[in-house]
């Protein structure tokens, strides 16, 4: 393990103050590092606190994120990998432009201010002067109304950001330039190239300038076209053994040598030795999420033989060119990762491993599912975001594939931000977790992405696993979840029991309680009776809901359904305006494509949370819970932070790995303080639970 990294000496900014004398040191013992800027600009969050506890934070990110998920419980966070140097090393910078020839940031606190940046302390120096030059530029263009005058709403000039980065095929540094206009003010395209020019005549490492078209209102930086304007298109870029073609707008790390040094874990795990060395049989290695082919061109020069996907079409003719210039033993496919991975398992290719880099979201369901089919031996995963990670963690284990250690890295210093890797290997598919267990039946918490019982397109299912428990050979399922619903499944031992079983389980004592996450602010409780459609006939179907909380603007609901018809909650909401989150069938496109992308839900937001029978032996209220998983309080903390998930805690709304055997009749006689409690047959006996404020009518759809 590597300790933590505290620089042992002081570096004077300078007497101008401005810190470019030694750009790369720290300014006290501890690592804490002066910006005057600091109290403004959001960019550097921990900023102030010293280096150590800086590592500390993100150690902390990584280990919390994974401590949601039970079945990574024993994972170790090893220490955080630290950064030399900490100030001076953004290799990539996207910087907004406003009135006022203001060329850096959005203010702290939301809001769209620009705070200037002059003398960023973390801009690599050849970014930082361009920046400079870039920032008299745009003082000259918007006193003069010339091209590059920043962008107003009202009219007038039309640049709203630039795009910086710093290439290196030697000690000097190169920089190339990315102009972003407004797409309906750059009309006169000549008035841009003559202003790339001026800016390469004045910043001689300027090799490269090009201009993005911002569409609308979009609130990415970057729109979809770029063109050139002036110098180079693509430069070469090294970082560490190989060489990779880097061009305006494509993915880099942040710090240079931290790259070099999560490629150097790569090769080192995945068992590669030096190009040339004596290997008897080369490796074959599947790069996913390739870009322009940074980590992929780092492996093929260890000595790999590596076929890497990407779906943007010019990064992966930029990593294609790149290998071929190189002589490297490497093939670049573009295209959906999904889809290649399907393709190399239909096909019976075989990988010794798989290298993954995804962007913040994760690897999406279907292509962990295919990547587990493929099989091989390693899978190394590349991480910029510790709760994706741990969700994608946590269903790769179900598949077979479990890590033992991660290594987080400080690639982005004075950011809480933090990049880990994890080496997972073949491990076994681990039987299913057992919240209640007798002689007939067993009751067992389910995971997301996992079928009930076996579906063509899923390698497993959970009956699979628990016919690996023993005593449950020949278990049948007696009830259902969808694929991308998590909680509790109950299962009869042997085939003769199914229908005593299923008898209890349709009993009108018997309860199913949900929670679940729907769109918008749904009614404070209500049922819904709406007969649904199945086999071509209409089938009664009333559900109850209650909210128990609201999340950033949406709803966490107790769910229950009377029946058990196919897809009924996700159906009944969906017909009153509030459809489950995350549903790809039912729900609201936009919003889930949100939620994916910033609060990394790649499912249904829906958990059988509890079970409650008439035990036909003893006459005892059952009752069985399944905590709410791991990628759910994720979503919960990250869309309202610690406080709604602390309340739902609170009101006992969440479930616990819990089982209770009650006296009959007890339902009735007494209330245990859950929020899960349901109490329909004397509405007026218990108090209310929740806090928030909603309109306490019962609102109930009838609809045949």
């Amino acid at each position: 393990m590597t300790a933590p990294f505290v620089p042992s000496s002081t570096s004077p900014r300078g007497a101008s103050g401005d810190g470019r004398d030694r750009p790369d040191r720290p300014d006290d013992p501890a690592g804490r590092i002066a910006c005057e800027h600091a109290d403004r600009c959001g960019g550097c969050p921990v900023i102030g606190l010293p280096y150590a506890e800086q590592l500390s934070v993100k150690r902390g990110r990584v280990v919390q994120a994974i401590a949601r998920y039970a079945p990574l419980e024993l994972i170790y966070t090893e220490a955080v990998v630290p950064a030399q140097p900490i100030v001076g090393y953004r290799t990539r910078a996207k910087l907004i432009v406003s009135s006022g020839a203001r060329v850096g940031l959005f203010a702290k606190g939301g809001g769209h201010q620009v705070v200037d940046l002059p003398e960023c302390r973390v801009l690599a120096p050849a970014l930082a002067r361009v920046a400079g030059t870039l920032r008299q530029l745009v003082a000259g263009a918007e006193a003069s109304g010339g091209a590059l005058a920043p962008y107003d709403p009202a009219g007038g000039g039309g640049l709203r950001a630039v795009d910086l980065r710093e290439v290196k095929d030697d000690e000097a540094s190169r920089v190339l330039v990315t102009f972003v206009v407004q797409r309906e003010r750059a009309v006169d395209l000549a008035l841009f190239r003559a202003a790339a020019s001026d800016l390469m005549r004045t910043e001689t490492s300027v090799v490269g300038v090009a201009i993005n078209f911002h569409e609308g209102d979009a609130p990415q930086i970057l729109g979809a076209e770029t063109l050139l304007l002036a110098g180079v298109a693509q430069s070469r870029d090294r970082l560490g053994a190989s060489v990779h073609l880097a061009t305006f707008g494509s993915f880099v790390q942040a710090h240079r040598g931290q790259a070099a040094r999560v490629h150097s874990l790569l090769t080192e795990g995945l068992g590669l030795g030096p190009r040339g060395a004596l290997n008897p049989r080369r490796m074959r290695v599947l790069d996913l999420y390739g870009g322009s082919g940074a980590i992929a061109l780092g492996l093929a020069a260890a000595g790999a033989y590596v076929r890497s996907i990407e779906s943007f079409a010019p990064a992966a003719a930029q990593a294609r060119a790149a290998a071929a210039a190189q002589g490297f033993d490497m093939e670049v496919e573009c295209g959906d990762v999904t889809t290649a991975l399907r393709a190399c398992v239909t096909e019976r290719e075989r990988f010794d491993s798989v290298v993954v880099n995804p962007p913040r979201r994760g690897v999406g369901p279907q292509a962990r599912e295919w990547m587990a089919r493929l099989e091989p031996q390693i899978i190394a995963y590349v991480s910029c975001d510790p709760e994706t990670l741990a969700r994608d963690l946590d269903h790769l284990a179900r598949l077979g594939y479990a890590a033992t250690a991660l290594r987080p890295i400080d690639m982005i210093p004075l950011t809480d931000e933090v990049e880990t890797v994890a080496l997972l290997r073949r491990a076994g598919v681990p039987a299913p977790r057992v919240l209640h267990e007798e002689p007939e039946i067993l009751i067992v918490d389910k995971g997301p992405h996992e079928p009930t019982t076996p579906q063509g397109e899923y390698a497993g299912s959970l009956l699979a696993r628990v016919r690996r428990l023993a005593g449950a050979e020949s278990a049948v399922a007696l009830q259902r979840l969808d694929v991308g619903t998590s909680g509790l499944v109950t299962f009869a031992r042997r085939p003769e029991l199914v229908a005593r079983w299923e008898r209890v389980l349709s009993s009108e004592a018997t309860r199913k309680i949900y929670i679940a996450g729907a769109r918008g602010i749904a009614p404070h409780k209500g049922t819904i009776t709406r007969d649904l459609r199945e086999d071509g006939k209409l089938h009664e179907a009333r559900t109850r809901y209650r909210r128990l909380a609201i999340a950033s603007g949406h709803s966490v609901l107790r769910v229950v359904p009377e029946q058990g018809r196919l897809h009924q909650i996700r159906r009944h909401l969906a017909a009153i305006g509030h459809p489950v989150i995350g549903d790809d069938r039912y729900g609201h496109p936009l919003t889930n494509r949100y939620f994916e992308e910033k609060n990394g839900l790649d499912r249904t937001f829906l958990h059988c949370v509890r079970l409650e029978l008439d035990h036909p032996d003893t006459g005892a209220r059952l009752v069985v819970e399944s905590p709410v998983p791991g990628d759910l309080r994720a979503v919960l903390e990250r869309t309202s932070g610690p406080a709604t998930l602390r309340f739902l805690e609170h009101k006992n709304a969440l479930g616990s790995s819990s089982t209770s055997h009650l006296p009959s009749g007890a339902d009735e006689a007494q209330d245990s303080g859950s929020a899960l409690d349901d109490r329909t047959s004397q509405p007026g006996q218990h108090p209310e639970l929740f806090g928030d404020a909603g309109d306490d009518s019962d609102p109930t759809l009838h609809e045949p």
